[in-house]
């Protein structure tokens, strides 16, 4: 079975040594050589320098120059593991067996864009590693390959990404057997049941201590690296966090934002339940016990 292989994440990264360390016939490669959209941006051209995988560094996936490429190459089959850009019908339409696409969260639900991220931001306690046949809709096409992952409350984005990749590692070997041997089923999406997460804005990463302890956590770690991260806006900066714990001083009578007590470079602020430690963080000088975030 042939394969050409689309992506320029980390989770690309992994997903293309995999298909090596299984003998897979990756026939092609498109990838990028640098992206300032990615936050998990990975340069996989050494990946592919190391094992003489034929490669491209591509600005525009659905350009002609491009498709005439990948159809020269006779795919049966493409994968297309993170990718920022939609795919064009063309490309949809060129291999025999399609286009498959990859999805953490359990489709049909929580289509859309920033789905680690908006997991932990919710709090949700299960999200899934999806693999589904891609159409020219967001995440709509009929499920390959799912399997569901819980998320720990000492989860962040890093422990999450990589949570997974573990899971859709395994899936990947199971189903390029599958594909390779005509044995793979297709399950339809129920349409029904779907909604679309939205795109990320910055406003989105700000921590407001209005909010109650366990949001300010979910957002924080939501964010976390290999993500841009939360952030406090002070004296017309923008100051990061990327740990944080939650604290128990309840006392109704101290306002939300208010910094209570700092210990070891450790800052503790009311929230609007609780309190909220923030535990790492880039603030040049601490705040003073009293003053206001």
């Amino acid at each position: 079975m042939r394969i050409f292989f689309i992506g320029t994440v980390e989770f690309s990264k992994r997903s293309l040594e995999k298909l090596i360390d299984i003998n897979a016939n990756v026939v092609g490669v498109a990838t990028k050589t640098k992206s300032s959209f990615n936050a998990d941006f990975a340069d996989i051209v050494k990946v592919c320098k190391e094992n003489d995988l034929n490669y491209k560094s591509i600005a525009n996936i659905n350009s002609a120059e491009c498709i005439n490429w990948i159809r020269s190459l006779k795919p049966d089959v493409i994968f297309c593991f993170g990718w920022s850009n939609l795919l064009k019908k063309e490309i949809l339409n060129l291999a025999p067996l399609g286009v498959v696409g990859y999805h953490p969260t359990e489709l049909p639900k929580n289509r859309g864009r920033h789905p680690i991220i908006w997991a932990l931001v919710l709090g949700l306690k299960n999200t899934a590693s999806t693999f589904f046949f891609m159409k020219e809709g967001a995440d709509d096409g009929d499920i390959l390959s799912q399997k569901k992952v819980s998320i720990s409350w000492d989860d962040d984005a890093q422990k999450l990404y990589d949570k997974l990749s573990t899971v859709a590692l395994t899936q990947i070997e199971t189903f390029h057997e599958e594909l390779k041997s005509k044995t793979y089923t297709r399950t339809p999406q129920d349409h029904s049941i779907a909604n679309l997460w939205r795109k990320r804005g910055k406003n989105d990463g700000r921590i407001d201590f209005r909010m109650s302890s366990e949001a300010i956590y979910n957002l924080i770690r939501g964010l976390a690296k290999p993500y841009i991260g939360a952030h406090i806006e002070k004296e017309g900066k923008d100051i990061m966090v990327w740990k944080s714990k939650v604290g128990n001083n309840y006392n109704r009578n101290i306002e939300p934002g208010k910094v209570i007590q700092i210990v070891d470079s450790h800052i503790e602020v009311k929230t609007g339940n609780a309190s909220i430690w923030l535990i790492n963080h880039e603030f040049s000088n601490l705040p003073k016990p009293n003053e206001y975030l």
